[in-house]
């Protein structure tokens, strides 16, 4: 798993796996017709509906520590607050993770990852203000 999958992981929650199917797949086979009547896409459909309800601003205002962080704006204090270590070679990988080879480690280079890694949590279900990612 990735960095970011780790931060990913730290504000959504545990990503909820499809509950496992209790019928028994000779039982299936007989009752083949009534299954996908009743067999719902819908049961999928909750999963990505409670991902996309993530309030990240929210979750990681909760977690303890945040109020003496600057986690909106610092990588840095980002991945303390996750409880990440945020050395610059762990902000390198991440920064190689989402697409950045010549991460230095600069302000901008640190500007830059904070704003990726917040575009990628709204892509990836979370609600994220529009001042934490552009």
């Amino acid at each position: 798993m990735g960095i970011f999958s780790t931060i990913r992981e730290k504000i959504f929650g545990k990503k909820q796996e499809p509950a496992p199917k209790t019928v028994p797949a000779s039982a299936n086979a007989t009752r083949a017709a009534p299954k996908p009547a009743t067999a719902p896409a819908a049961a999928p459909a909750p999963v990505p509906a409670a991902i996309s309800e993530v309030d990240v601003e929210q979750r990681l205002d909760a977690m303890p520590g945040a109020d003496k962080l600057n986690w909106r704006s610092s990588i840095v204090d980002l991945m303390k607050l996750v409880g990440l270590d945020a050395s610059y070679d762990e902000r390198k990988e991440l920064a190689g993770e989402l697409g950045r080879s010549d991460y230095g480690g600069s302000a901008d280079d640190n500007i830059w990852l904070h704003k990726q890694v917040m575009n990628e949590l709204a892509k990836n279900g979370g609600k994220v203000p529009a001042a934490l990612r552009d």
